[in-house]
């Protein structure tokens, strides 16, 4: 980075993107959390785009957006607005009563100019923008009623084990919050219907056999005590937080995939990893090959409807 006077220039392959204000506090320290500014979040962003990016690619957005920190006022945005650079994509989709223009991120001078409009945190679609109502991926959001992680850990293993009796490949991802998002690769040739109605039965089938333990209940005062399978984001429109993305918390803590194996250390919790080491996770490749894996639900179909007599 260079420049001066609140503004720094930062060079992104073939573009230079301009920081504006990059000392701005975004997260502010205390306790044990450390203070982060926007420069800090610029290059974090710099430095995970090559783990970040093909989870972004081709996928409409919508960008969490803080400009005043975590701590003040925050917003969504879907519509593209009209001040955007024009070499950054958007994609136009339809909703109910007309259309929306998202962002589509596939370069790290569109995820660093991000950065600069405090997008914290970015959301994606579980389709891509030439298919968007054919996802290649299923979301599975371990919830729990508190901010314990052992009945994270334990639904996570359970879900695992029937996602491997059923053929289909999956792995974790801490979500720096509070729980597990377990997600599925698919080949794109299922409606997304036909995807929510797959990871309902799956869902319900674990509730079933455990149900003091897990529940499908949408409602919180339906919970209880029990770890909510929320199969929610499995819809059109819908999204997910991106891989390598930053949570609006104290201390900056990132969304981090992880191996199976990884499950087995104590030391694992929703914020373990944050701009800070998160890189340094992102190099052991945890989901080595597994976004080339993507399945066909009809075998696992009729597979789960064996299980379920």
């Amino acid at each position: 980075m260079s420049g001066a006077g609140g503004t720094r220039r930062v060079r992104a392959g073939r573009r230079t993107v301009e920081v504006h204000r990059p000392d701005k506090v975004l997260f502010p320290g205390g306790g044990d959390a450390k203070e982060y500014t926007k420069g800090d979040l610029v290059d974090f962003h710099r430095a995970v785009a090559p783990f970040m990016l093909p989870h972004l690619r081709g996928r409409p957005l919508m960008l969490e957006r803080h400009p005043d920190g975590i701590d003040g006022p925050a917003f969504m945005q879907k519509n593209t607005p009209e001040h955007y650079p024009e070499w950054i994509p958007r994609v136009e989709v339809a909703k109910e009563g007309g259309t929306v223009h998202h962002t589509v991120c596939g370069d790290t001078a569109t995820l660093l100019y991000l950065a600069d409009q405090a997008s914290i945190t970015l959301h994606r679609w579980l389709s891509r923008a030439d298919r968007v109502d054919h996802p290649d991926r299923l979301v599975f959001d371990l919830d729990p009623p508190g901010d314990g992680f052992e009945a994270v850990r334990e639904a996570a293993r359970l879900l695992g084990e029937l996602l491997d009796e059923l053929e289909l490949p999956s792995a974790p991802m801490t979500t720096g919050s509070r729980g597990l998002h377990v997600i599925v690769p698919l080949n794109g040739r299922h409606e997304f219907d036909e995807v929510r109605a797959f990871a309902r039965d799956v869902a319900g089938t674990l509730a079933d056999v455990h149900p003091d333990r897990l529940t499908t209940a949408p409602r919180k005062k339906e919970r209880g005590e029990r770890l909510y399978l929320d199969i929610q984001r499995n819809a059109y429109a819908q999204t997910a937080v991106v891989p390598y993305t930053v949570r609006p918390r104290p201390g900056a803590p990132v969304a981090t995939p992880i191996t199976w194996g990884r499950l087995d250390d104590p030391e694992l919790h929703a914020r373990r990893w944050t701009i800070a080491d998160a890189v340094e996770q992102a190099r052991t490749d945890p989901w080595s090959g597994l976004l080339n894996r993507g399945r066909a639900l009809g075998p696992a179909r009729r597979r789960l409807n064996a299980l379920r007599g």
